[in-house]
């Protein structure tokens, strides 16, 4: 069977290691599918699901929050400084974390802060959206 060996890494671990059929993950201008002997890529990537399938046609999910992808013919790299499996993820903290980026949004002071609260937003939502994509797989 042809597979792709696929590492995502995070800013302080490793989250997953191992050989896949298929990855898709989000883009920057929308969602990138991978196949082995995919073409070299270099890209970075949005807030969203990373879904591995596996060689034996299970799959992974791992949330990230945005990063760099690298595509060599026979392995994938997603660098990340946030990554989560997507048996980790926590809706509740998820809503909390999205409902203080919304009250940030609001008391925004500069634009700085206010760029800072929608980018967290962003995220928020995307980890959300990746939770409820993972149970409904499960």
């Amino acid at each position: 069977m042809n597979t792709i060996q696929v590492d995502v890494v995070s800013a302080e671990e490793s989250i997953f290691s191992g050989e896949a059929r298929f990855v898709a993950l989000p883009g920057e201008s929308g969602e990138l599918g991978i196949f082995p002997r995919h073409t070299p890529l270099i890209t970075r990537i949005k807030p969203g699901s990373v879904r591995i399938e596996m060689a034996d046609g299970s799959e992974e999910f791992v949330f990230v929050a945005g990063g760099i992808l690298e595509v060599q013919p026979n392995r994938v790299t997603v660098l990340s400084d946030t990554a989560v499996r997507g048996k980790d993820l926590d809706e509740e903290k998820a809503n909390e974390a999205r409902l203080a980026a919304e009250e940030a949004i609001k008391n925004a002071k500069s634009d700085i802060d206010l760029a800072k609260a929608q980018s967290e937003l962003a995220v928020m939502a995307a980890q959300i959206a990746s939770l409820r994509k993972y149970r409904q797989k499960r």
